[in-house]
């Protein structure tokens, strides 16, 4: 397994990752139609404009396996709607079902937190739907739900926390 920088090129790994991820851990909690339009191709432009950004604030990660392919992605930076006092956020962290629970998303977040650290960020926050499976993850890295707030995916009103971690100098995931 490789954790690096993203580059150009990857877009289409990264929105597939995406989307399949969204797929596998949001069925049963978001509603069926949108999973089932969701495609790579939907997602693509997103990851390709992002690819390009020269916001020296964010990074994008990605893992490969052994063949090269990218099986999981996270992405973080100055925290982007200003209402907690956390300055840094990751803003997503997607791995493939079969990938899972296997430390590489632990790498990943220890990528992005080093990042944040090296711009002088020196706290985090992620956002997560409720009833995501991910959320017993950010809490054993030492996630505290700091926040809720309401959204509103497809025709659904759902639940997202707001997990913050107040000091990555003590973070260890």
């Amino acid at each position: 397994m490789r954790i690096r920088l993203a580059r150009e090129g990857d877009a289409w790994g990264i929105a597939y990752v995406h989307t399949e991820s969204w797929k596998t851990t949001y069925r049963g909690i978001v509603p069926d139609h949108v999973l089932d339009f969701l495609t790579a191709e939907s997602r693509l432009a997103q990851w390709e404009q992002q690819l390009r950004s020269d916001e020296n604030d964010q990074i994008l990660i990605v893992a490969e396996d052994e063949e090269g392919k990218i099986v999981g992605f996270a992405c973080g930076g100055k925290e982007r709607e200003g209402q907690l006092t956390y300055d840094g956020e990751l803003y997503a962290i997607y791995l493939l079902q079969s990938h899972q629970q296997s430390g590489i998303g632990r790498q990943l977040v220890e990528r992005v937190v080093q990042h944040l650290q090296t711009c002088q960020i020196g706290n985090m926050i992620i956002w997560a739907l409720e009833r995501n499976p991910a959320c017993s993850f950010y809490e054993k890295m030492g996630g505290i739900p700091v926040h809720t707030q309401s959204i509103r995916i497809g025709d659904k009103d759902l639940v997202e926390i707001a997990y913050g971690w107040s000091d990555l100098a003590s973070f260890e995931a």
